[in-house]
């Protein structure tokens, strides 16, 4: 797997800046980050324990209230696996708080999502894929790394409404 700056969980000072966020959700501040980014608080898959991760937002549906993020670990990422068993608690975004379903976009959602943000988003689109050491030049580079990081839409749960987990 190609290496990026975010292919190693941080440490130190940079996991305690990465965590401020977290911070101002806690204190009730975190609508000042707007939709750009979400908490999701979840439990672990086998702990049990209380989470809590703070996610970049790629995309936000006022409409629908739908969130898209990207797991910039793969499908190896803890906060990925623990919603994947079940474990998403709540989402926290601008002044929005809910009880979150979740699904994993399909192949095909991911690819035109992708294709689309890259045109609203080309100064992102650049730096996005080198961060998370990730190689989108040329059609086959492209699927690969679609197929290595997962984009997860988040959006409040109907009531009755299962977790759907497609992919």
């Amino acid at each position: 797997m190609p290496s990026g700056l975010v292919r190693t969980k941080p440490r130190g000072l940079v996991k305690r800046l990465l965590r401020f966020p977290v911070v101002l959700y806690e204190r009730d501040l975190g609508w000042l980050l707007g939709h750009r980014f979400l908490l999701l608080t979840h439990h672990g898959r086998t702990s049990g324990r209380t989470y809590r991760t703070v996610l970049e937002v790629l995309q936000f549906d006022p409409a629908t209230r739908e969130s898209i993020v990207v797991s910039a670990w793969g499908r190896r990422a803890d906060w990925f696996r623990n919603v994947q068993a079940g474990g998403a608690v709540e989402v926290r975004t601008g002044r929005l708080r809910y009880v979150p379903a979740h699904r994993v976009l399909s192949r095909e959602e991911a690819e035109a999502f992708f294709a689309r943000w890259e045109k609203e988003h080309p100064l992102e689109a650049r730096i996005l894929p080198y961060l998370l050491g990730l190689d989108t030049r040329g059609p086959a580079a492209r699927q690969q790394a679609l197929d290595t990081v997962p984009f997860v839409a988040f959006r409040p749960r109907d009531a009755g409404e299962d977790d759907r987990s497609d992919g």
